[in-house]
């Protein structure tokens, strides 16, 4: 291919750099960087190229209860496809709901976790149902 992608996790990568301080010193630079979502890609080419051929193929992920909210996520205002007996879910986060057509349906939009702030049980499992995937 046209690149190599090393993702792990990030005490195992910190390890890794640190045996090889002593080959090359200036990976020292590179371990205090090591947080959050970390990964290398080691290319002969462009990297403007590989780094479009990357994001190109980037998808969202689902949020997981007690993860750290790395954007604002909101929750659109309409239809969600789900049946009138799931409105718990709603309710349990004080989101305004009604029953159109059978299903249940948003009636504004809903800021539901701001950035920063830990994903809980209940916004985790909506998001979900929803098929809402907020982070990369």
């Amino acid at each position: 291919g046209d690149a190599e992608v090393l993702m792990g996790k990030n005490t195992m990568i910190r390890k890794v750099l640190k045996s090889q301080l002593t080959k090359n010193p200036d990976l020292e630079s590179l371990i205090e960087t090591v947080k959050g979502n970390v990964g290398f890609v080691f290319t002969n080419r462009d990297l403007k190229d590989i780094r479009d051929r990357i994001l190109a193929n980037k998808v969202g992920a689902p949020a997981k209860a007690g993860t750290v909210a790395p954007v604002d996520v909101f929750v659109p205002a309409g239809g969600t496809g789900m049946d009138p007996s799931q409105t718990s879910f709603f309710q349990a986060l004080n989101i305004a709901t009604k029953i159109n057509k059978g299903q249940v349906e948003i009636v504004n939009n809903v800021h539901l976790v701001k950035k920063g702030e830990k994903v809980g049980s209940s916004e985790a499992t909506l998001l979900s149902k929803l098929n809402i995937n907020p982070f990369s």
